[in-house]
């Protein structure tokens, strides 16, 4: 039997990842916080910047949450996850385009074209984790899952790389300054995006449902069955408390992601220290991606996700005593050795508590509930750094998702082994079902 890892849908599925971590890694995690606190936000106090990233971060999350579990239950009953894939990436590489228009202090312009491109993003995302079940059998979720986070960070780290040698030599490429070179990104991450999601979108073929409807009337029925499914989650236990975990752990890691380097902004630290410490990240993702893939098939999927949440507890309190930039780096390669672990475990943990057939209502119910969770902490984050004034106390507000998440997470285990003891004692070994 041919590798997992060498069969070409799950090649062209772990490819966007590649595609999509351009906008994750140059626009959210990179020049967007940067752009909008000293170029659209020019001449305000850092925390009303803070508050005002907080505030953008949290709306656009906040709309795609509502509309997750609909486009997951469009894309099962219309059988259509990978054109609604293509049409969420042309969405979302057009806006990120589209902010290379945006002038100077025109924060309100910025924040509208960041939202419309995040929700092409992580609607995308949502049909990508969808397919997972299409290109993968079900022992190989985890190794499949990983590759494509591996694969992300690679691809991301790449096109960052280039984005900040043209931001730090702009003469060398013809732009008049940093800035223009940092509009140009823009630019560069919407072409990125496209180009590599032909392959998804070209090998990928996703199982039909058993009658396929429009995507009209899929729609409809959609927003019909929401209940439904919330019904359906609810009748399985573990998941309902796993999804509860993950909604405030994996807040955790999105903060961090988007407010990083506006700390290390508000901490008075260079710009080209923290883009720098952005690269590391990514590049020490890469291999520490592949390794969780292989630890979660060996000690299991929770016990990496538990490993996961304790360095991250662990840099959030570094982060809060932050005084230099070797510091921040320091804590940069720290989060990149379980950044993608805790983001791949967690979806392939939950693909293989799935029932056939409901990959997309199910995934789309999941990413629902990490971006409620996105809406959350970045709103912590400038809600407390503007209350108290201090960026510092923002960040440190992020310690209470992680501890919130582990400990849930350690219920919903418990709850498992209690289920999985009494399938056995019902149909134990040997017995017909």
């Amino acid at each position: 039997m041919k590798s997992a890892l060498m069969r070409r849908p799950v090649v062209a599925w772990a490819f966007y990842d590649w595609a999509n971590s351009a906008f994750a890694t140059t626009v959210m995690a990179g020049f967007f916080p940067v752009f909008f606190k000293q170029y659209w936000s020019v001449g305000v106090d850092a925390a009303v910047s803070t508050f005002r990233l907080g505030l953008a971060n949290g709306v656009a999350s906040f709309f795609i949450a509502v509309l997750a579990p609909l486009l997951g239950a469009v894309a099962d009953r219309s059988g259509a996850r990978v054109r609604l894939l293509a049409l969420a990436t042309v969405l979302g590489a057009a806006a990120t385009g589209g902010l290379y228009l945006v002038e100077a202090g025109h924060w309100q312009l910025a924040a509208v074209l960041y939202g419309v491109a995040s929700l092409g993003f992580w609607s995308g995302v949502t049909f990508c984790d969808a397919l997972l079940l299409d290109v993968a059998e079900r022992d190989e979720y985890d190794l499949v899952s990983a590759f494509g986070y591996a694969l992300g960070y690679v691809g991301g780290g790449v096109l960052f790389a280039i984005n900040v040698v043209m931001t730090l030599e702009p003469e060398a490429f013809g732009l008049a300054n940093s800035a223009e070179a940092v509009r140009l990104s823009f630019m560069t991450v919407a072409a990125w995006w496209l180009v590599f999601s032909v392959p998804i979108v070209v090998f990928v073929r996703e199982q039909r449902p058993a009658r396929v409807v429009g995507v009209a009337a899929a729609a409809r029925a959609g927003w019909r069955e929401l209940a439904q499914t919330i019904a359906h989650v609810r009748a399985y236990r573990p998941l309902v408390w796993f999804l509860l975990a993950y909604w405030l752990y994996i807040d955790g890691v999105n903060t961090v992601i988007k407010m990083a380097v506006d700390y290390g902004l508000s901490l008075g630290f260079p710009r080209e220290s923290l883009i720098t410490a952005l690269l590391l990240t990514q590049f020490v993702a890469f291999p520490a991606a592949l390794l969780f893939g292989w630890l979660g098939s060996r000690i299991g999927a929770t016990n990496g996700i538990f490993l996961a949440l304790a360095v991250y507890a662990g840099a959030t309190v570094g982060a809060y005593q932050l005084s230099s930039t070797w510091e921040f780096h320091a804590l940069a390669v720290t989060i990149g050795l379980v950044q993608g672990g805790v983001q791949s475990l967690s979806r392939s943990y939950f693909g293989g508590l799935v029932p056939p057939g409901k990959q997309g209502e199910f995934f789309g119910f999941y990413n629902m509930m990490g971006k409620f969770a996105a809406f959350l902490g970045p709103m912590l984050v400038g809600v407390t750094a503007l209350a108290t004034g201090s960026t510092r106390a923002g960040i440190l507000s992020v310690l209470a998702l992680f501890v919130g998440g582990a400990a849930l997470l350690w219920y919903a285990r418990r709850l498992e082994a209690r289920a999985n003891r009494r399938l056995q004692a019902a149909h134990p070994a040997g017995s017909s079902l």
